[in-house]
């Protein structure tokens, strides 16, 4: 009997200390993100608080990668795990990306290169000047930034399809990734936009090798009563940037500091 108590005792004890250990692990790891994650929220904000635009591209780009300035100090605020505090570090690197677009909208050193966003080597870039007409409204892209091609996406994964890297004429992406879905006018204009175009992902259809018919008629079928959301319309924005230790980067990454 005093046995059994004994290895009884024994067992409980080990597992509160793993349970210790655990926590003081998760602890460590937070820690370590946050403070990651600061570096690259602090470089942002630096970017963002002493560049100011000179033309309406610039600015639009600013005006982003405050946005996302603003959203990873959110994040931040509501971050209880290392995982979050990474989503962090994807965020304000992300505005990096925008920063980058506006110094050169700017004619000026945009900077370090940066490794690319999930998604983002797929989905390609945008290699020529487009003009397409959907649904009765002109749409543009173009490689480079312009007057009206004044806004800027760094290319990545919106609602599960792959937006190419490029400057538009309007964000037509984000009300996708707003919902999490794409509408009927969206994934027309995809198609109409990039269908032969080298360099893009799914240039000649929406995706999954659709072809802009097939995706016409998809469309309407769904239009015609069954759900609209389905698995090909779900997934969220990679726009973020993978895991993985980010360490090295923000050691390395200190050009940003010298603009």
């Amino acid at each position: 009997m005093i046995l059994t108590l004994v290895v009884l005792v024994l067992i409980a004890a080990g597992v509160v200390w793993l349970l210790r250990q655990r926590a003081a692990t998760q602890a460590r790891e937070l820690e370590d993100a946050k403070s990651e994650a600061r570096r690259w929220v602090e470089r942002l904000g630096g970017q963002v608080l002493n560049l100011v635009g000179t033309d309406e591209a610039s600015k639009q780009a600013l005006a982003d990668a405050a946005e996302r300035y603003n959203a990873a100090g959110s994040q931040m605020e509501q971050a209880r795990s290392a995982a979050q505090a990474r989503q962090v570090t994807e965020t304000a690197y992300e505005g990096l990306y925008y920063v980058r677009a506006a110094r050169t909208a700017m004619g000026i050193d945009p900077g370090p290169d940066l490794p690319p966003l999930p998604g983002q080597q797929r989905a390609g870039a945008v290699s020529e000047d487009r003009d397409v007409e959907v649904e009765g409204r002109a749409y543009s892209a173009s490689p480079a930034p312009s007057e009206r091609n004044r806004h800027y996406y760094p290319g990545g994964m919106v609602a599960g399809r792959p937006v190419p890297r490029g400057w538009y004429s309007e964000p037509w992406w984000r009300p996708a990734l707003v919902a999490g879905a794409w509408g009927v006018g969206s994934m027309l204009l995809f198609s109409a936009m990039f269908s032969g175009m080298s360099g893009v992902a799914y240039a000649e259809g929406f995706g999954d090798g659709m072809a802009y018919d097939d995706a016409q008629g998809d469309v309407g079928s769904d239009m015609g009563g069954d759900d609209m959301g389905g698995d090909d319309m779900g997934g969220d924005m990679g726009g973020d940037v993978g895991g993985g230790d980010f360490g090295d980067l923000g050691g390395d990454f200190g050009g940003f500091g010298d603009f």
